[in-house]
């Protein structure tokens, strides 16, 4: 018979045998794992480093292509401090208001009337051939900078723009302590979109001028206006491109010149006309339009360099307008906008480039110290000198490097061949520039007479008939054949409105026209 055994006497019989055995076998598990971790970790260095001489050279120098985040970099990772550049700038950013009183207008269309009841009838309640129409009152709102202690004051030309060619009625400007002073407009320029006020007073804030030729990709900027009907507001940003051409000046000028400084300080409608400033509080650019496809800010705002406002601002103080420098050179069109340069397509033959050297197929990189990485750029860099002055010119021809020099002209020459060619097979119509007696007889300065719509043309898919006298595009006004092939040049692509008028009736008859749809 088998007696059971109990644990108690089994664990009693071997109990220092049994503890010698478990502690042998515990060191020899840790010794085991230990060594397994320090070869893993060994082998895992030897797989993964790799060789030193993929970053650096065998003599620890770092290689020439190599970009270093802090190559050139002083104080790096230092706060910025936006406080003391907003609390100088903030009282010299006014909100400007303005108003257009409500007027008479037309959309009535003339057509030759026939027997046809029917037809009539569907003309009246379908083409609005119900004679002049009213337009309500306008009203506005932007932002402006002082910029003397006298009381100019930089703002948009769309700012206090009446929608064509002239100014808003009535203008106020409210300064940052509340106080509002009538302004009367000294000068606008279309082209680059400022125009200069003037309130009355003495001891007024202003701000000082930067240099936008040293602004940065990836410097700090601060946006300072009164956007949404908020009062003075600033927001903070980076720059985050330069020379940006986005076609907005095009739909108030034949001859637009953009050159942007693009930030994603925030920005929205009101702030137009307000200042870019660096984080030293000096102005480097006029707040002017936003990438905005919902028609609020989209984290891009655009502002005019500030060299180019000097410029345009000093003119249109002095003279009431601007002096328009020239080089007498066009884009290659293909490369308007390469990112290496300018390049050249023709050289006027009176032109100030003429007698320097340049030539088709070259590539302007420098005007005087100023780098030249576009055709935007190089426009906005010469419009920033005057009339006669002396510029030194850097370009590449085949690979080379050569530097010539040009004065300034106020024409810009003429050229071989012109972006205005072919304008009337372009818009399916047969035109004619109007003469000066017959722009005398109707009261204007000039125009386009369309003198035949030609079937299956852009024309023909408007309700334009023969006989239409454009007098402008897009609210520039128009004076002949030229005037509008270069407009029409410059607005490539976009939607456009044309306005003129019919001989023997009244009121001024609208067309909008789709680009996209031109040959």
């Amino acid at each position: 018979m088998i007696t059971p055994v109990s644990p108690e006497i089994i664990e009693g019989s071997g109990l220092k045998f049994e503890k010698n055995m478990k502690v042998k076998q515990i060191l020899l598990i840790i010794g085991v794992s230990a060594l397994s971790a320090i070869s893993s970790v060994w082998i895992y260095g030897k797989i993964n480093t790799p060789k030193s001489n993929f970053v650096q050279s065998h003599d620890g120098n770092v290689p020439g292509n190599y970009a270093g985040f802090l190559d050139n970099v002083t104080g790096a990772g230092e706060p910025i401090d936006f406080t003391k550049a907003a609390n100088a700038a903030v009282p010299a950013v006014v909100h400007i208001k303005t108003k257009i009183p409500a007027k008479k207008v037309s959309n009535q269309l003339p057509r030759t009337r026939n027997n046809n009841s029917m037809e009539d009838l569907f003309d009246q309640f379908f083409n609005n051939n119900f004679g002049p129409q009213i337009q309500p009152e306008q009203k506005a709102s932007g932002s402006g900078v002082i910029i003397s202690d006298d009381g100019y004051i930089i703002t948009n030309n769309h700012v206090v723009s009446d929608g064509g060619t002239g100014v808003a009625d009535e203008i106020t400007v409210t300064l940052h302590n509340k106080k509002v002073y009538k302004a009367r407009v000294i000068g606008h320029d279309a082209s680059s979109d400022i125009a200069v006020l003037k309130i009355d007073g003495t001891g007024f804030p202003f701000l000082l001028y930067g240099n936008s030729d040293n602004v940065k990709l990836g410097q700090w900027v601060l946006a300072i206006g009164y956007p949404l009907t908020l009062e003075t507001t600033v927001t903070a940003g980076i720059v985050s491109a330069k020379g940006r051409n986005i076609g907005i000046n095009g739909r108030q000028s034949q001859t637009p010149i953009e050159s942007f400084i693009q930030t994603d300080a925030a920005v929205n409608q009101g702030n137009s006309g307000g200042a870019l400033i660096g984080t030293d509080g000096q102005l480097i650019g006029i707040n002017s339009a936003i990438y905005a496809p919902t028609g609020t800010y989209a984290g891009y705002s655009f502002a005019i360099p500030v060299n180019l406002v000097k410029k345009i601002v000093n003119d249109l103080i002095k003279y009431g307008d601007v002096k328009r420098p020239y080089l007498g050179i066009s884009a290659e069109q293909n490369n308007f906008d390469a990112g290496d340069g300018a390049h050249v397509g023709e050289v006027a033959k009176d032109g100030a480039a003429a007698a320097t050297g340049l030539r088709k197929g070259d590539i302007i990189t420098k005007i005087n110290d100023a780098p030249i990485n576009s055709w935007s750029e190089l426009q906005a860099t010469v419009s920033s000198y005057n009339t006669g002055e002396k510029i030194n010119i850097t370009y590449k021809r085949d690979g080379k490097e050569y530097t010539t020099s040009a004065t300034l002209a106020s024409k810009t020459g003429t050229y071989q061949q012109t972006a205005v060619s072919g304008v009337g097979e372009k818009l399916g119509a047969d035109l004619e520039s109007l003469d000066k007696k017959t722009a005398l007889k109707y009261d204007i300065e000039g125009g386009v007479l369309v003198k035949k719509i030609k079937t299956g043309g852009i024309f023909s898919q408007t309700r334009m008939q023969d006989g239409f006298i454009i007098t402008s595009v897009n609210g520039v006004d128009i004076t002949s054949i030229e005037e509008l092939g270069q407009a029409i040049a410059n607005l490539k692509g976009e939607s456009i409105q044309l306005e003129g008028l019919y001989p023997g009736y009244e009121g001024v008859y609208r067309y909008p026209l789709n680009l996209d749809d031109m040959p």
